[in-house]
């Protein structure tokens, strides 16, 4: 090398320069793109929805999280599976410990709180005695209502409504989803706006060379920016099924990856949306809880009823009826409210139980390519136009920088000089 290279003429750098600022405009509109599908999560403008811009996923989010409900809901787990994991027997052990904590407590502070002179002159065998027949029925208490829990699931507990409030909740949720189930697909995206992008620049430059209208090159910029993103999309969901050319086996690329899209799929919804702690959280707020706490006040009440038989005579005596009623009545409302943290102490025990991380893993591998594609495909398909179009118009722009810029002689031929640059 004699180093005439760098020396080259700057008509010949300006030819040279086509095809990489080609790249760059397929790489740059192809990244745009993705960025705007995804962001910002609320609209940022001035006249929604016409002047400014919201991410796709995040405009269509009750669209979205309809899809993504649906996918969990149809294709992956059922509330009866979460539920029917789940031994009553275990869940008793599990709680054994905080219920009989539980109901000391609760025995004591009601008993206090109403009559404390009387609770105090109770002979400590006969409080005892009370307390320990309350902890008997601790673990019968949970085993019934497991068993009717899972009896009654659908009655008791709705996964569909669940899901869709965590995601609404909590919206970057739902961008994740996307984001890191396509992340390789994404990645494609930008990479091969700028394969494709050089490859039309080279194009470009060898028409230029003997052929010049103005219009070809904001003409070819649209076309790079638009022809970029169409090809990238395309490649990514086709085609479905592997089709062997020769030696070489075709497949879209989000197909070709459903073992490593069906991990991160599953891991994420089982770690941020069907967890235990979610799962808890709508059983004791959602739109069932009350056919729930029904269950809890009459389990209570029975076995408080039978607790208290042992001191039948005494109770009857000192409180009368209603106001043992009342009692019992506060003691149901304690354990009550203070049900999510006891049951908090079996989440460990839960989540080993449902397996729904392997579960979800499993049966998305097994989904069919037209199943499959549903998961992220309608992240795309109803607006890619408008992508394409975004990709198309930044191409335009370039392609006419490069007109007026770097061959601003054949601009001014057709146009004149623009100030500045005369």
């Amino acid at each position: 090398m004699d180093g005439h290279f760098l020396y080259l003429s700057i008509d010949t750098w300006k030819y040279l320069s086509m095809p990489v600022i080609s790249a760059i405009v397929g790489y740059v509109t192809n990244v745009v793109a993705i960025r705007m599908m995804f962001h910002p999560l609320h609209f940022v403008g001035f006249w929604k929805p016409y002047l400014g811009w919201q991410g796709i996923v995040p405009r269509k989010a009750s669209k979205m999280t309809g899809i993504a409900v649906d996918t969990i809901t149809e294709s992956l787990i059922t509330e009866a599976e979460i539920f029917g994991r789940l031994d009553p027997e275990r869940v008793a052990a599990e709680l054994e410990r905080p219920m009989i904590e539980l109901t000391d407590e609760i025995t004591d502070s009601v008993m206090r709180r109403h009559h404390p002179g009387l609770w105090e002159a109770l002979p400590q065998v006969v409080r005892s005695r009370i307390k320990h027949r309350v902890r008997a029925q601790a673990p019968a208490i949970i085993r019934e209502l497991m068993t009717e829990v899972r009896t009654n699931v659908r009655y008791m507990f709705d996964l569909k409504g669940m899901i869709t409030r965590v995601l609404v909740r909590e919206k970057h949720l739902l961008n994740r989803i996307f984001l890191e189930t396509g992340r390789a697909e994404f990645v494609f995206i930008g990479r091969s706006g700028a394969y494709f992008g050089f490859a039309f620049g080279l194009v470009q430059m060898l028409i230029w060379m003997f052929f010049q209208p103005w219009w070809l090159l904001p003409a070819f910029g649209l076309l790079v920016g638009w022809a970029t993103n169409w090809l990238a999309l395309k490649m990514i969901f086709n085609p479905k099924n592997p089709i062997r050319i020769g030696p070489f086996r075709i497949q879209g690329l989000f197909f070709k990856r459903q073992g490593e899209v069906a991990a991160d799929y599953g891991s994420l919804v089982a770690t941020q949306i069907l967890t235990p702690a979610n799962i808890l959280e709508e059983i004791l707020t959602g739109p069932y809880a009350e056919k729930l706490f029904e269950l809890v006040r009459r389990e209570v009440e029975h076995a408080i009823d039978d607790s208290a038989s042992v001191a039948r005579p005494f109770v009857t005596w000192t409180l009368g009826s209603a106001d043992y009623e009342r009692i019992k009545a506060e003691a149901v409302r304690e354990v009550v409210a203070r049900m999510p943290g006891t049951l908090s102490h079996m989440t460990g025990y839960a989540e080993n139980a449902m397996a729904i991380q392997d579960t979800l893993v499993s049966r998305l591998q097994q989904l069919t390519p037209r199943q499959f594609e549903g998961m992220l495909r309608p992240a795309f398909e109803e607006d890619e136009w408008i992508l394409i179009a975004v990709g198309a118009a930044l191409g335009l722009m370039v392609g006419w920088f490069q007109l007026v810029v770097l061959f601003s002689s054949v601009f001014t031929e057709r146009f004149g000089s623009l100030p500045g640059f005369g």
